[in-house]
């Protein structure tokens, strides 16, 4: 075994006992007020000692890219500290606030930490998603230094269905820079996996044309292999149950054989006849996942096929190195304090050292030194970036919908060449049907080599090839929104920013909502529509019109939610929304939804409001998120009420205005272009006056458009509680309408009056609210 070997058992015992060491001072040394359990997960940790010891301290360069898995944060925490890039004081401050969190995140952990993981499954696909990226950049924009994109994941992670759809979609094809090492310890947070065979995931990776590559045995097993007739003991081991086989753990060698060799064939009990019960114990447990040259031999063996994406499975146990090893019930285990200083002696650390390095002058400090200069990544110099116009100028002269509009702005956009080469769309397989055809006509289908087009569609000219903007998907909501999220971090990935814009048929937002989340938990930017919207698709039917999609977009940070109902608004938005993308820093996510429909709406009213205030004034009260679409004369006499729309309620809103007016009622009609936008800025107004102890202030489009504080009607075509806020923020009466049912097919119309959204329900709902 050569020094720097020696120095990287010796590191991985360390690493160890810091992971541990972490977890025991969060939930038995640092103060808990709170009574809640803190938690941490040593099990988990430990299995991935060796694996990430292997990966950092010898296969990684600098421009490289890692997901850890959720449960090992403390392991990658440890080596960054050894490494000298995390400051001595956060190892005691794991899961604290302002300290390191529970789990990886690029945006909340201090450290190199590349790909925020959590929700489990995620992680990996996204290196999948980055991956595609960067051949999407190097082909637009020129080479890159070379990046490796891995993945570390527990095997539990390969039952999450997001991780199959990854691997199956075409664009995520050949990527032979991508990683996955898989902690295969056959078990779960419950339980020892029963009967979990490697052979059906072997041969689902291979189908999708990775390499895949079995890391079971360690070198001891192997060498003793090499000198006896040991098919028989291999066999043995490759048939044993999980249950039994990790129930070997925590025996006393005699027991460990005894137990072993129960019912074994004649052929194993004669082989290990005269082999010592603790030569025994140590061979049959010899996992190659804890041996650091066999990982270290796997990796530069993934590394030598760059012509495809390669699995590792590498056989650990569950609690390496621990009390718990192998324990049933160990995942979210925490060991006694007896226990942890038993490890602290073990690893040769006292009370007062516990904490430390190495001593920068031993073979571990200066691997570790080194290793810690190695992987210093070199941030390029920042890339060019979009400069989006204000407006596109579209044309209003006839009935539009918003679908239709959405894609006549991005063919607009791409005639703009301080945008265009910065514009990449995606969409899982609703391209045409989502508005995106003639920017596909303009813009081509991005493939890595020109691919033979066999028929001709004189609508859309489907070609594709390196210089192709658009990535098309496979039918999964969660890789949209992955794939989003990694064209979004572009620029911390390839070092080049982009605007990225996908389409999504609106139900399904709800489909992809893990992985929506994860992406502006990430930090991500970037523009996506959900289209058509509620029960406006009214033939459709129940199960194709949405109704909480607009909550999910009001209430997620990070996200904007827009809804207009004109063409205008929606050109202005969408450049708003594009142009902030534009300058999105990687760290904070200003991400953006378009809510949209595909009923065509009549201009004029927005029109009348423009020729009244002038387009500037306009577009700044549409971009605060609302604007008077019609107001009441205040000095006429009678009651009033405000009616509060936006999308495609509109024109019943109008034409119960229009029946209220008739009646001596004075309305104000206010549109809501961006409901997320207008809901943000009485948050934090609200939030300003909780800090300062002053009564909250009103934003200025809440009190231009309710300057009488007058009873509200509230309607949308989605769940009647989305605008239902407005009332507790002005403080008057308020009668919401929206979609609190199922739907089911039949005209618009006939939706409308499905859900009281129609004129005279309003009406009906506005003479009962003026009535409080």
């Amino acid at each position: 075994m050569d020094a720097d070997a020696r120095a990287m058992e010796e590191i991985q015992q360390r690493v160890l006992w810091l992971a541990t060491n972490m977890i025991e001072h969060a939930n038995h040394v640092r103060p808990n007020p709170d009574g809640v359990k803190v938690g941490g997960h040593q099990a988990s940790c430990a299995s991935m000692v060796t694996l990430m010891t292997a990966l950092y301290l010898h296969h990684l360069d600098a421009d490289d890219f890692v997901a850890v898995k959720p449960h090992g944060s403390p392991v990658l925490h440890a080596l960054n500290y050894l490494m000298g890039n995390l400051d001595r004081c956060l190892l005691t401050e794991l899961r604290a606030h302002g300290g390191l969190q529970a789990y990886p995140s690029r945006t909340k952990d201090p450290g190199r930490v590349d790909f925020s993981t959590g929700s489990v499954g995620l992680g990996p696909a996204a290196t999948i998603f980055a991956a595609a990226t960067r051949n999407y950049v190097e082909a637009h924009f020129g080479k890159r230094a070379p990046s490796r994109f891995v993945a570390l994941l527990g095997d539990a992670e390969l039952d999450e269905g997001n991780v199959w759809e990854a691997v199956h979609d075409p664009a995520t094809n050949r990527l032979g820079s991508v990683t996955w090492l898989v902690d295969f310890n056959r078990q779960s947070l419950d339980r020892v996996v029963p009967d979990m065979r490697i052979s059906p995931w072997h041969a689902a990776f291979e189908a999708h044309g990775w390499q895949v590559i079995q890391l079971k045995y360690g070198r001891h097993f192997r060498a003793f292999e090499e000198g006896h007739d040991a098919g028989a003991l291999r066999e043995w081991i490759d048939e044993m149950p999980n249950e039994r086989y990790q129930a070997l753990f925590g025996l006393s060698s005699t027991e460990l054989r005894a137990s072993f060799l129960l019912g074994a064939p004649t052929a194993v009990v004669d082989l290990l006849a005269d082999v010592g019960d603790d030569e025994v114990a140590a061979l049959v447990t010899d996992l190659g996942g804890h041996d650091l040259a066999s990982v270290i031999e796997a990796l530069e063996q993934a590394d030598r096929d760059t012509s495809r994406p390669t699995v590792i499975f590498a056989y650990t146990h569950k609690g390496w190195g621990l009390p718990i090893q192998g324990n049933a019930r160990n995942h979210a285990a925490v060991l006694s304090t007896e226990q942890v200083m038993q490890l602290r002696d073990a690893v040769g650390l006292t009370q007062e050292t516990q904490w430390d390095r190495f001593p920068e002058d031993s073979p571990a400090g200066k691997l570790l030194a080194e290793r810690g200069r190695h992987l210093t990544r070199t941030v390029p110099p920042p890339g060019a970036r979009a400069v989006v116009p204000a407006s596109t100028s579209p044309r209003t002269s006839r009935p539009s919908s918003t679908q239709e509009a959405f894609g006549r702005v991005l063919v607009d956009l791409s005639r703009e060449e301080a945008v265009r080469p910065f514009m990449v769309t995606t969409s899982p397989d609703v391209a045409t049907s989502t508005n995106l055809a003639g920017w596909i006509n303009r813009g081509g289908v991005f493939a890595e080599h020109e691919r033979q087009t066999w028929s001709h569609d004189p609508m859309l000219r489907w070609l594709e090839g390196p210089t192709g903007q658009h990535l098309e998907l496979g039918i999964s909501e969660m890789n949209f929104f992955l794939l989003l999220s990694q064209l979004g971090l572009s620029e911390h990935f390839s070092g080049q920013h982009l605007l990225p814009v996908g389409t999504v048929y609106d139900p399904f937002v709800c489909r992809g909502l893990d992985a929506l989340i994860y992406a502006v938990y990430s930090g991500a930017s970037f523009v996506f529509a959900g289209t058509p919207s509620g029960t406006t698709l009214a033939p459709e039917g129940g199960a194709h019109q949405s109704s909480i999609t607009a909550s999910i977009g009001i209430e997620l940070p990070g996200l904007t939610m827009h809804e207009p109902a004109y063409v205008r608004a929606l050109d202005w938005l969408m450049c708003d929304a594009l142009g902030r993308v534009a300058a999105a820093d990687g760290l904070t996510a200003d991400s953006h939804y378009f809510r949209l429909t595909t009923r065509p709406l009549d201009q004029g009213p927005f029109e009348d409001v423009a020729r009244r205030i002038g387009d500037e004034t306009l577009r700044r009260q549409v971009l605060a998120g609302a604007y008077l679409l019609r107001n009441a004369d205040p000095q006429e006499p009678g009651p009033r009420v405000s009616l509060v729309g936006c999308g495609a309620v509109m024109p019943e809103v109008l034409e119960a205005a229009d029946q209220l007016s008739g009646e001596g009622i004075r309305v104000d009609v206010v549109d809501v272009p961006s409901p997320g936008r207008l809901y943000r800025s009485w948050r934090e107004e609200v939030v300003r006056g909780v800090h300062t102890a002053r009564v909250p202030g009103l934003p200025g489009a809440l009190r231009a458009c309710f300057p009488a504080r007058s009873p509200i009607v509230t309607v949308h075509d989605a769940s009647s509680h989305a605008l239902a806020w407005l009332g507790g923020a002005l403080g008057t009466p308020l009668a919401s309408l929206g979609v609190d049912a199922f739907g089911r097919s039949g005209g618009v119309q006939d939706m409308r009056r499905d859900h009281d959204l129609d004129a005279g329900s309003i009406v009906n709902a506005a003479l009962g609210v003026m009535g409080l």
